[in-house]
């Protein structure tokens, strides 16, 4: 007859070896977008959540990066039919291919960030840009010296214009006299990684008196950061906290957590927890923000951090309504 102890160590054994296999077993996948996983912003926020839980659990991650339109729906095939489960998905421009594709693996859970697909094997992950957005264009007004503010959007689709339509809100609502120039850099997916350009758009807003740009252009942001740089003005980044990438000259970020929701899709999935649906993140959700660290505080004054921070608690709780671009197609400011 086997000894208690005995007994004990063997169960102890088997819970480990079916620890072992379950993560064997199972393989989480995300496909980034163009613009690549080190594109400072939307990507490398991504890439910064699948990392976080992989240091957690000790569980790699198979990960393929776009270059071309073409790779999105052969991508997301090629992991689904290697066991890849669950994969997420990068930015609304893979909506149709995840639609798609999870048809033909109803067993596969998807995740797919900044769009909405309606099936039952797949979670919709959403922000409301617009709430971070007139954060930071609060800030932006407040900073400026000369009561002009830019921004600098990527391919010009309604998602940015989002982000644009909620910075200019918070902007004239801090200033109703000031004014806002806004551009987009393309209409096609090159827009998200065309520096050149973002830091020509950025230079016509400061020859027209701009004293601060919101860039929200993935990797052509950084061409804006430049010529903020090189022209002595402050920048706002976007997506992942960009304050480090200029120190004493980005005045904030415009942060949004998708680091937490491909982090939470891969977790939810390991622990037999994880949900399809919509998941719509703003301020009260903590999806959204801004970014304050010792890079940017002293270019934030007690009275300027007081005001956002006023208007945080506001939006939370409805107090003041930010206008959603994407419920109307339009932006009254």
């Amino acid at each position: 007859m086997k000894s208690i102890k005995t007994i004990a160590a063997s169960a102890v054994l088997a819970a480990a070896m079916s620890t072992t296999a379950m993560a064997a077993d199972f393989k989480p996948a995300v496909i980034f977008d163009m613009g690549g996983k080190f594109d400072k912003s939307f990507n490398e926020a991504a890439y910064n959540g699948a990392e976080a839980f992989k240091a957690e659990t000790g569980i790699e991650y198979r990960e393929f990066e776009i270059s071309n339109a073409s790779q999105r729906e052969q991508a997301l095939r090629n992991f689904a039919r290697r066991g890849m489960n669950p994969i997420v998905a990068m930015g609304f421009a893979q909506a149709a291919p995840v639609e798609k594709v999870a048809k033909e693996f109803p067993d596969v859970h998807f995740t797919i960030v900044d769009a909405v697909v309606d099936l039952p094997n797949v979670r919709s992950v959403v922000f409301k840009e617009q709430e971070g957005s007139y954060l930071v264009g609060m800030m932006a007004m407040l900073a400026s010296q000369s009561g002009k503010v830019g921004f600098v959007g990527g391919m010009d689709i309604p998602l940015i214009s989002k982000f644009s339509c909620g910075y200019k809100q918070g902007a004239l609502a801090t200033n109703k006299n000031g004014e806002v120039f806004a551009n987009m850099t393309g209409t096609t997916p090159s827009a998200w990684n065309d520096p050149v350009k973002g830091g020509e758009l950025a230079k016509s807003h400061f020859a027209r008196g701009a004293d601060v740009i919101f860039a929200a252009a993935g990797g052509t942001g950084l061409g804006v950061l430049q010529a903020a740089v090189d022209e002595n003005k402050l920048f706002i980044g976007v997506d992942s906290n960009q304050n480090h990438l200029a120190a004493g000259k980005v005045l904030t970020s415009m942060v949004k957590r998708v680091d937490v929701a491909v982090s939470k899709a891969f977790m939810d999935a390991k622990d037999g927890t994880f949900t399809t649906g919509i998941q719509a993140l703003g301020l009260a959700e903590d999806g959204v923000g801004y970014a304050m660290d010792e890079n940017n505080a002293s270019l934030v004054n007690a009275e300027m951090a007081a005001a956002v921070e006023a208007a945080r608690q506001d939006i939370i709780s409805g107090k003041i309504q930010v206008h959603d671009y994407m419920s109307d197609m339009s932006c009254p400011y």
